[in-house]
């Protein structure tokens, strides 16, 4: 085929996937997702996760429609948890429904026993882990996940009732990075509502999969769910919410000016050795100054797949504050009294 022939089925193709783009409903969504990876999007390869769901699907299209504008490489992962018995089929399909979009996918396989408890925790954690995985073998840095408005608002129910801190209670950021990790995630669709990501995904791809376990009244977050809607038959006020939100948000960004600031000034990073010295005014700020600080070290020196439990924390941390505390381990960490300081150093390293 000639040069000029395939410039012009490319750009064909490349219009057939952007036409879309002209019902009204789909074309704001994608103005609100181009403006979020215009702001937060550095990198020239990013992977979208794939759940098969219209929020996923909808992310799909969106991230082409982005990839096509700006020369950017696209990789689908699509996770099969192998929890229900059509889910391989189901990712089969997805893949096949992606295809036109010529771009990598690849089906990622949680394989081994499931548990009996807590199943949709732990899937989740797998997903995370797979993900993370394939995007440090493909040499990707960011992965684009399709978490939504009432995904919002059942993560922020759901956190309130375990009676989690402020910054549990805003854990669904737009933008997330683990200090451990080179990998960013973004949701660039956190401000949509679901039906809306339903409506592109069926006009789009007419298809997306409908995982009955969204129905399942056993898994908390599905209850959750149910709540939110009978609330929102009561009268809710999602901008209100919003609004909550909003200040809640300035409000942790205050704290964590103030929690930066008291590792800058009251602890020291002795990078030949690996460790941190905490001084005395370090544990002379506020309470959640002193965990969010105290946290961000254990997890910069520990290097733990996931962070040490709040509680646990706030009980390392009260031994610190006795009179008798010696040395004690946490997530990976030696925590220990030299003089007046406190030593945090990586557990195998404790003869440096």
């Amino acid at each position: 085929m000639k040069k000029k022939s395939l410039s012009v089925k490319k750009k064909n193709h490349n219009n057939f996937i952007l036409d879309n783009l002209k019902f009204s409903k789909i074309k704001h969504i994608y103005k609100e997702f181009e403006s979020t990876l215009d702001n937060h999007l550095n990198d020239k390869n990013i992977a979208i996760g794939v759940s098969g769901g219209p929020d996923s699907l909808a992310l799909c299209y969106f991230a082409k429609c982005y990839a096509l504008k700006n020369n950017i490489k696209l990789y689908f992962y699509i996770v099969d948890h192998k929890i229900r018995k059509n889910s391989t089929n189901e990712a089969l399909k997805v893949k096949s429904i992606l295809r036109p979009f010529k771009s990598k996918c690849k089906i990622l396989v949680w394989r081994g026993k499931k548990p009996k408890s807590n199943l949709q925790s732990v899937a989740r954690k797998n997903r995370y882990f797979l993900l993370k995985k394939q995007c440090k073998k493909d040499n990707v840095k960011t992965i684009l996940l399709g978490h939504h408005l009432e995904d919002l608002y059942e993560n922020f129910f759901i956190r309130l009732s375990r009676g989690s801190g402020l910054n549990g209670l805003l854990s669904f950021y737009e933008i997330e990075k683990n200090t451990n990790e080179s990998i960013k995630i973004l949701r660039p669709l956190i401000n949509n509502n679901k039906k809306d990501l339903i409506y592109t995904a069926k006009k789009v791809f007419n298809f997306y999969v409908n995982d009955p376990s969204n129905r399942n009244e056993k898994f908390k977050r599905i209850r959750f769910r149910k709540l939110i809607n009978t609330i929102k038959d009561e009268g809710f006020d999602e901008n209100k919410f919003k609004l909550t939100l909003k200040n809640l948000k300035e409000a942790n960004a205050s704290i964590n000016f103030y929690v930066k600031r008291n590792i800058l000034l009251n602890s020291t990073f002795l990078k030949k050795n690996s460790f941190y010295l905490l001084n005395p005014s370090f544990f002379n700020e506020a309470n959640e100054v002193i965990f969010r600080s105290f946290a961000i070290i254990l997890n910069k020196i520990g290097k733990r797949y996931y962070n040490a439990r709040g509680k646990s924390i706030s009980l390392i941390l009260n031994k610190i504050r006795g009179k008798n505390f010696v040395k004690s381990t946490l997530s990976g960490c030696i925590i220990e009294k030299v003089g007046n300081s406190i030593k945090i150093s990586k557990e195998n390293n404790e003869k440096l």
